[in-house]
């Protein structure tokens, strides 16, 4: 079990963690016809949204109440109202989503007090669904900010269970924020292998996976639909992916009686089988043969990487889930976790990192450990390079942002097939970190060899 350890000092000088709102906003943007608005200034919005359309290369509709110094100190009730009106008439979306920022929660707003009366004296807003979720930036991360905002989804627009009509097909799952849309299209295909139906929570496959429409649309394009939320009580189990989904999918089965399990993982060969056996259990059919093939696949891909795997000093910082699901994957071909820094200790995941130590820090104090741990192999977001040039150590890009390499959202790393390309990426890192080996580097190696057994050998 890893002791998690807190650093504490006067400043964040590189972080490593993006806000809670900017979770909370990926989360909306899974929802069909949808706006994300955040309740804050201008700024807060204009930082997002950069880090967004910076990652994803893609138009982002995330909205802004534009908070100003007389509406921070006498309230933003006006400002919330006129923006709900001013995207009803503009955009049209049949879904908002409402995410607080420090400035609006910092003064105390009764912000779902002020959202009921806006809505009742409003009928143009009569055929919008909006949802409120409290996502201040002082408080947890990108995950904590994305579980908060299904939760609060799944709060609002699922049908309660005296009205569901259940079957035995269907599937709901609640993929982390750390999964890509090219993530949940795989998920949703090893589901269908098994016969059942998927309907995700929220799907960013849809609207966040790079397409180009037909037409210019103002909202979300693609993105889990009203009605198959409504109906998410009809469905056989509940699957959440990461720590951080434990919460909606507490509250699904609190307002569905819809059971569910946890997986913390779906990276590496042992959280890849325990997928499959639960689909498998689930459906009632054995393994498919395509997916016996990959499970086949990922077990060569893992003999012949591990030479570049085996005792290599990685250093890892991320969100909890997404630390914890890389530590497992580099642990289980035998490399070393020697550092691990994660943006929040608000997960009970930490404790199960295969590493003596996670730290709660930023990309600062990143750096420092693993300069003086050795690490061989730097894994974090776009903002590590300047960190990976300065000790002279590949870096392996990983979770939001990653806005210096294209395809970040068209990346699996999930299952047999996502976690076998997951290691020929890293062995190419290391490959590509090595030099061609010549005469004078085997000499070089033969009197070290030489001088070592000397030394074993010298008398005491």
């Amino acid at each position: 079990m890893a002791e998690i350890v807190t650093i504490s000092k006067a400043c964040a000088t590189n972080p490593l963690k993006s806000s809670a709102p900017l979770g909370a906003a990926l989360a909306y943007l899974g929802i069909e016809g949808s706006v994300p608005l955040l309740h804050g200034s201008q700024g807060c919005t204009s930082f997002a949204l950069v880090l967004a359309v910076r990652h994803f290369k893609e138009a982002i509709p995330l909205q802004t109440t534009a908070l100003d110094e007389v509406s921070s100190i006498l309230g933003g009730t006006s400002n919330l109202e006129q923006a709900l009106l001013n995207l009803q008439k503009r955009m049209r979306p049949r879904f908002v989503g409402i995410a607080s920022t420090s400035l609006s929660e910092t003064r105390g707003e009764d912000i779902p007090g002020d959202l009921k009366l806006i809505l009742a004296r409003q009928p143009a807003l009569a055929d919008t669904r909006v949802v409120f979720a409290a996502t201040p930036d002082y408080d947890g991360a990108l995950e904590d900010g994305w579980a908060k905002a299904v939760t609060a989804i799944i709060e609002a627009l699922v049908v309660p269970a005296d009205s569901v009509v259940p079957t035995g097909r269907q599937i709901c799952l609640l993929p982390g924020v750390h999964q890509t849309a090219a993530d949940i299209e795989a998920l949703v295909d090893i589901v269908a292998a098994f016969g059942l139906a998927a309907v995700v929570l929220p799907d960013i496959s849809g609207s966040l996976s790079g397409t180009v429409p037909d037409g210019y649309c103002a909202t979300t394009l693609g993105g889990t639909r009203l009605a198959d939320i409504a109906a998410l009580g009809c469905s056989r189990h509940a699957i959440a992916i990461g720590e951080h989904m434990r919460a909606p999918a507490a509250c699904l089965r609190e307002r569905t009686g819809v059971a569910f399990s946890v997986l913390p993982s779906l990276t590496g060969l042992a959280p890849s089988d325990q997928l499959v056996a639960l689909l498998a259990a689930l459906s009632g059919r054995p393994v498919p043969l395509p997916l016996r093939r990959q499970r086949s696949q990922l077990i060569d891909a893992m003999l012949d990487g591990h030479f570049y795997f085996g005792g290599r000093r990685v250093a890892l910082a991320a969100d909890p889930d997404l630390l914890g699901a890389l530590a497992g994957f580099f642990a289980e071909l035998g490399a070393e976790i020697v550092v691990a820094v994660a943006s929040t200790a608000h997960s009970a995941a930490l404790r199960a990192v295969p590493t003596q130590r996670v730290s709660i820090g930023d990309l600062a104090d990143f750096e420092d450990a693993a300069a003086a741990a050795g690490a061989e192999l730097l894994v974090t977001h776009s903002h590590g390079r300047q960190a990976a040039a300065r000790l002279g150590v590949p870096l392996l890009r990983v979770g939001l942002p990653i806005f210096d390499r294209l395809g970040a959202a068209q990346r699996c790393t999930i299952g047999y097939r996502g976690t076998r390309d997951l290691i020929f990426e890293v062995a190419n890192i290391v490959l590509a970190g090595q030099h061609e080996h010549t005469p004078q580097d085997f000499a070089r190696s033969i009197v070290e060899d030489t001088r070592h057994v000397g030394a074993t050998h010298a008398p005491h």
